[in-house]
């Protein structure tokens, strides 16, 4: 089969495409790889997440890399994908391997690589990785592997708690003492996912919910989207909590409920800590954002006189940027959001923090704090959808939206495009249409953003109709 690498790593349903064959076959090709750039040497750090074989699957690809005669540090437990990239750069090894497959469906896993600076793969290594697959296949390239127990005998293998280094780093990044003694009423639901516990033991008193080990993520994706986070809604409208907090299933992604109960998304999330940082902590830095995230983060960068870059969709290209230039902060749209003075990596456990901080260090609300903002840059109303298109026919879309010529959209002019990542109509009043369609799924992703919610379903009503869904 062919492997690809989405915007961070190879993911396959388990059984199906992800097999111990195809693991190894790919696992291989990473060793290849890091001998060929001179990595190796350093050595790797493995972690892995709580889905189905998880650990199993971390184990093979130790041994792969034994058999290759690189050094490998094991997770002893599950670990986030922060502590895993963390981990990565306090050891100072070549690279780093996560398993997991993040915010997909239960029945996913994945393989992410982390660089030798602690965050994810960059675009050029994994296309070389890719194209060492399909060489190693051409050429059938024989995988080398070293069983486990003897790999951790002969000392090959050492087994390493990663979360426990990565609890420290949070702890000098973040005043937990401020924290501590706020003493807020906060619901965090990790969503069965690697992230479970973190911030309870490093915040006592904080409630979790679905924290037990389950591998089904309670039969839904652990996604901390609007539709799956009922239940910490109704525990934060209902109960005595200020503020609810999500993790994805690796725990790089964050997702909030406000003190209202209502979602508060990555865009408002982004927003707030953006402001926390400048402001508050006094951080300076260019500021990127994805294609599809808010409005908001350009005028609060024009406010403040912050430099703004804007990349396709994919950490890896905020990443990018985080290692070229002096970045203050980055995010997407999907809730991976990253920070200067940490990583160059997405980390969900660490915005949460921050939020706690910026309620903690403001006496207010994340909700209070976030309309404070917009009264002075503009309210802003965000919504997307995901629908079903066949690949023939969202190619001969994609061919017509190229050929240009949509002037108008919902009866309002265009008044310019960006193309950088999808097809983005911005309008005469600053709201926009993006229509993006899936370069691995049958899948096209309408956004939109408007200062008015009924021009937001108009704008993506709009787009369906582009789409002829």
């Amino acid at each position: 089969m062919e492997i690809k690498f989405g915007t961070d790593g190879w993911r396959g349903v388990i059984a199906r495409e992800f097999t111990f064959a195809n693991l190894s076959t790919v696992a291989q090709a990473a060793m290849d790889y890091l001998h060929r750039e001179g990595l190796a040497e350093k050595g790797l750090a493995i972690g892995y997440d709580r889905r189905f074989l998880s650990r199993e699957f971390a184990e093979r690809v130790a041994e792969i890399a034994c058999g290759n005669g690189i050094r490998v540090h094991l997770g002893s437990c599950p670990a986030p994908t922060p502590a895993v990239s963390w981990g990565v750069h306090e050891l100072g090894v070549g690279a780093g391997v996560m398993i997991t497959a993040s915010h997909n469906p239960p029945v996913y896993n994945g393989f992410k690589v982390k660089e030798s600076f602690g965050g994810s793969a960059l675009p050029k290594t994994t296309r070389a990785l890719e194209e060492q697959v399909k060489a190693n296949l051409r050429t059938k390239r024989q995988v080398l592997s070293l069983q486990l127990d003897t790999a951790l005998e002969t000392g090959r293998v050492e087994q390493i708690d990663l979360q426990s280094s990565y609890m420290r780093q949070l702890g000098k990044y973040v005043d937990l003492e401020l924290i501590r003694k706020a003493a807020l009423p906060v619901i965090i639901d990790p969503m069965y996912g690697a992230g479970a516990g973190i911030i309870q033991r490093l915040v006592p008193g904080i409630v979790e919910i679905h924290a037990e080990h389950n591998p089904l993520f309670g039969g839904s994706a652990p996604e901390p989207t609007d539709e799956h986070l009922t239940e910490l809604a109704a525990q934060v409208k209902n109960g005595p909590y200020r503020i609810g907090l999500a993790l994805d299933g690796d725990a790089d992604r964050i997702g909030a409920v406000d003190e209202t109960g209502e979602f508060f998304s990555s865009h408002r999330i982004f927003t707030v800590l953006l402001r926390h940082l400048h402001e508050r902590k006094g951080l300076t830095g260019g500021v990127v954002k994805t294609v599809s995230t808010t409005r908001m983060i350009d005028l609060l960068c024009r406010k403040f006189g912050l430099e703004l870059f804007e990349t396709p969709i994919g950490f890896k290209h905020i990443c990018e940027l985080m290692l070229e230039k002096d970045i203050l902060m980055g995010g997407e749209e999907s809730g991976g959001l990253g920070v200067k003075g940490h990583i160059p990596e997405r980390d969900g456990i660490l915005m949460g923090l921050l939020l706690l901080e910026a309620m903690a260090a403001s006496g207010k609300g994340v909700r209070q704090l976030l309309e404070e903002t917009m009264d002075e840059i503009g309210h802003f109303f965000f919504r997307r959808i995901d629908l079903s298109i066949e690949n023939d026919a969202k190619e001969r879309l994609i061919a017509r939206l190229k050929a240009g010529g949509i002037g108008v959209i919902a009866g309002r002019q265009v008044a310019a495009e960006n193309f950088r990542d999808g097809f983005k109509y911005i309008l005469a009043d600053g709201s926009w249409l993006l229509i993006r369609p899936s370069g691995t799924e049958p899948v096209l992703r309408l956004y939109s953003e408007a200062e008015d919610l009924r021009i937001v379903e108009e704008l993506l009503s709009a787009g369906r109709e582009i789409a002829g869904i």
